[in-house]
């Protein structure tokens, strides 16, 4: 596998794939999926207060095809820590170890930066993704939300690097 910066034009039709290929997430988290939609966004989406020059947005390959997505951005909730707004494995690499792959990357950059904390939140709908984030050191922090357009109850998630 190989980890590697995504480029906004160059690869956005391979993010775009990503995110059709994914959509069971979407549709489990908002109902709907619009893959071109979801891939601009995934370039310019990110926690409020952040720099985006400071973000972020990786690809996870397999065999040279892109099949996982991570935006990692830094300065939320607090100006030190790090902020994992999404990591999207595509169906064909889950319970692969993609995940765990991708995650161990994630963490070496949030480290890199000095965040103290990596931080993430995770639906209440999504059990599955709950125990791969707690089998991967993970903690909830206590402080929950629901999220105003889909009513959707979020669990932010804390590990210590």
């Amino acid at each position: 596998m190989l980890i590697r910066s995504l480029h906004p034009v160059d690869d956005l039709a391979a993010v775009t794939a990503v995110q059709a290929e994914a959509q069971d997430y979407w549709l489990l988290a908002e109902g709907k999926c619009d893959p071109a939609a979801k891939a601009a966004e995934f370039f310019t989406d990110g926690p409020p207060g952040c720099d985006p020059a400071r973000s972020h947005r990786l690809g996870l390959f397999a065999d040279g095809v892109l099949g996982g997505l991570a935006e990692l951005s830094f300065g939320f909730p607090e100006v030190r820590d790090a902020y994992l707004g999404l990591m999207l494995i595509a169906p064909r690499l889950r319970s692969k170890g993609a995940g765990v792959v991708f995650l161990a990357e994630v963490e070496r950059l949030a480290r890199l930066a000095g965040a103290p904390v990596l931080y993430l939140a995770v639906l209440e709908a999504n059990p599955r993704g709950r125990a791969f984030w707690q089998r991967m050191g993970f903690a909830a922090t206590g402080k929950t939300g629901r999220d105003a357009e889909t009513g959707h109850l979020l669990h932010r998630l804390a590990k210590g690097l």
